[in-house]
C-alpha cells in the first residue's frame, strides 16, 4: 500500500517564542504541551496532540542543544549547527539571561557560591519560580561575575559586549556583579520594601560615582571595587560633626534655608544634629568592609526610619537633603567640599530612591 507524504526541506531552525519561553521557566515537556493546548494551539493549527507533543519535543531537544552556545553568546553568531537569522539570535540570547525579579531580589548580595545553590529549593517554593529556571538564572549570574570580575574597562560595557545583552538587562547585571562582589546585605526585615529594581538603582550610582573606574579609565577592577582612596578621604567629613562651632553653623544656615518652606520644619530643627551625625558617620565608616556591606541598614536606621516617624514627605527630604549638601558649601571652615559633594551626590539619589511615602 503506497503513502503519500508532503515533505518540505528547509534550513532555519524552526523555534516557537512560547514554547522557548516555557522552557526556560522550567516546565516539563508534558506540562508545556497542557498549556499549548490550553491556549487553544491545535485548532490554530489543525494538528492532533500527538503532533504537539513530538513538536515540543523536537523544539526542547533544539534548545538544550543550543544551550551551551548561550552560555557563551558570541559563539552562537559564528556557529553552523544552527541556522537562526540575527534577530531570533538576539532574542535568545535576551530572554536567556533575563530573570525574575522576586528571585535576584533573595540572592542580591549573597556570596555566588556552592552554599547559595543549596538555597535555590527554598528560594523556589517562596518566589514560586521553578527550580529549574532558578538554577539557570543562578548560573547565568555566576557565568556573568567570572567572566568580568577580572576585566579592565566600564562593567556596563564589558557585560554588553561578552554576552551581547540590551543596555538595561546589562545595567542590571552590572548591579548584580557589584552587589555579589561587595557583598551588600539586602536581606534583613527592614529593606523587605526595597525591590530589587530600588536597588540595581543605587548600584549604578555607586558604580559611577564611588569606584576607581569613576575618576581613572585605564584601572583594574575599575566597576567592581570602592575606591579605596576616597573611602579614606570620607573620614575628613567628621569635622562637621565633631566641630561644635562648625555643626551648630550647618544647622544654622540649613534652618534659615527651610524655614516657612514645609510643615515639618520644627521635626527638621529639632533632629538637625542626630541627622547630620548619621550621614557624616556612614561615611566615616565605609573603610570598613562590615560598614560597607550594611550600608543600606545604615541609611534607614540612622535616617529614613527617624524622618518616617516625624512623617516627613518625599518632598520634605528631598527640600532637606537638597539644603543640607548645598549649606556645607558656605560654611568658612569646612575645606572637604569635593569630597563632600561626591558623598552627598551618591547618598541623595540613594535615599531618594528608598524613601517611599
Amino acid at each position: 500500500m503506497a503513502v503519500e507524504l508532503d515533505v518540505f526541506v528547509g534550513n532555519t531552525t524552526i523555534m516557537d517564542e512560547e514554547v522557548y519561553q516555557l522552557w526556560l521557566d522550567g516546565y516539563t515537556v508534558n506540562d508545556a504541551v497542557k498549556v499549548r493546548m490550553e491556549g487553544g494551539v491545535l485548532d490554530e493549527i489543525e494538528a492532533s496532540a500527538d503532533v504537539l507533543l513530538s513538536d515540543t519535543m523536537d523544539q526542547y531537544r533544539t534548545f538544550q542543544m543550543c544551550e551551551r552556545l548561550l552560555h557563551s553568546p558570541t559563539k552562537l553568531a559564528n556557529q553552523l549547527l544552527f541556522q537562526i537569522p540575527p534577530h531570533r539570535q538576539a532574542m535568545l540570547i535576551e530572554r536567556y539571561y533575563t530573570f525574575d525579579d522576586a528571585f535576584v531580589r533573595e540572592v542580591l548580595g549573597k556570596k555566588l557560591s556552592k552554599g547559595t545553590k543549596k538555597d535555590l529549593d527554598d528560594i523556589s517554593a517562596k518566589t514560586g519560580v521553578t527550580l529549574k529556571s532558578c538554577r539557570r538564572q543562578f548560573d547565568n549570574f555566576k557565568r556573568v561575575f567570572k567572566v568580568v570580575e577580572e576585566l579592565k574597562g566600564p562593567l556596563v560595557e564589558n557585560i554588553r559586549q561578552h554576552f551581547l545583552l540590551s543596555d538595561k538587562l546589562a545595567r542590571d547585571y552590572a548591579a548584580i556583579v557589584f552587589f555579589a562582589n561587595n557583598r551588600f546585605e539586602t536581606g534583613k526585615k527592614k529593606l523587605q520594601y526595597l525591590n530589587f529594581q530600588d536597588f540595581a538603582f543605587c548600584a549604578g550610582q555607586l558604580i559611577n560615582n564611588w569606584t576607581v573606574g569613576a575618576v581613572d579609565n585605564l584601572v583594574e577592577d575599575m566597576d567592581v571595587d570602592l575606591d579605596k582612596e576616597f573611602l579614606q578621604e570620607l573620614k575628613e567629613l567628621k569635622v562637621l560633626i565633631t566641630d561644635k562651632d562648625l555643626l551648630d553653623q550647618h544647622k544654622s544656615l540649613v534652618c534659615t534655608a527651610l524655614r516657612g518652606k514645609t510643615k515639618a520644619f520644627n521635626e527638621m530643627e529639632a533632629n538637625f544634629k542626630n541627622l547630620s551625625r548619621g550621614l557624616v558617620n556612614i561615611a566615616t565608616k565605609l573603610t570598613n568592609t562590615k560598614d560597607v556591606r550594611d550600608f543600606f541598614i545604615d541609611l534607614v536606621e540612622k535616617f529614613i526610619e527617624p524622618c518616617r516617624s516625624d512623617r516627613w514627605t518625599a518632598a520634605d527630604v528631598k527640600l532637606y537633603l537638597t539644603h543640607y549638601t548645598n549649606s556645607a558649601h558656605i560654611l568658612d571652615t569646612f575645606k572637604h567640599q569635593v569630597v563632600w559633594d561626591r558623598y552627598m551626590g551618591v547618598i541623595k539619589s540613594c535615599i531618594f530612591k528608598m524613601y517611599h511615602d
